[in-house]
């Protein structure tokens, strides 16, 4: 086994495409992607799991139906499964998602903006 630390800054560092995650870990079932983000999401929910969105860096807001969360670096917060959304950054945001493997960014949406899955960096 390898006992190396994972440096957040140095993953980031390895690409530069918008909405798509890239997974850095797995523990058990989960997954921890980093993903950056710049300008409107699609609106999607996930029927199957929460999701977490923690702010490494810049802003984000989440917006729903009724209403939004604006969250800024070392702010998190986890979307109910079932729950529509649209993530939103008017500057870069650097984030990290942790949610089970196989989850698609676009949950039951197909759009330009579904990424592909499982991307390892």
């Amino acid at each position: 086994m390898s006992y190396s630390s994972i440096n957040f800054q140095d993953k980031f560092a390895k690409f530069t495409d918008q909405w798509s995650p890239k997974v850095i870990a797995e523990m058990n079932d989960y997954q921890f992607k980093l993903v950056k983000v710049l300008g409107e999401f699609v609106w999607h929910k996930h029927e199957e799991t929460d999701e977490v969105f923690i702010v490494m860096e810049g802003s984000l807001i989440i917006e729903f139906r009724d209403g939004q969360v604006p969250l800024k670096a070392g702010e998190m917060f986890v979307i109910p499964k079932n729950v529509e959304h649209k993530p939103f950054a008017a500057s870069e945001c650097k984030i990290m998602l942790d949610e089970p493997k196989g989850v698609v960014n676009t949950g039951e949406e197909r759009t330009s903006q579904t990424a592909e899955n499982d991307v390892w960096i």
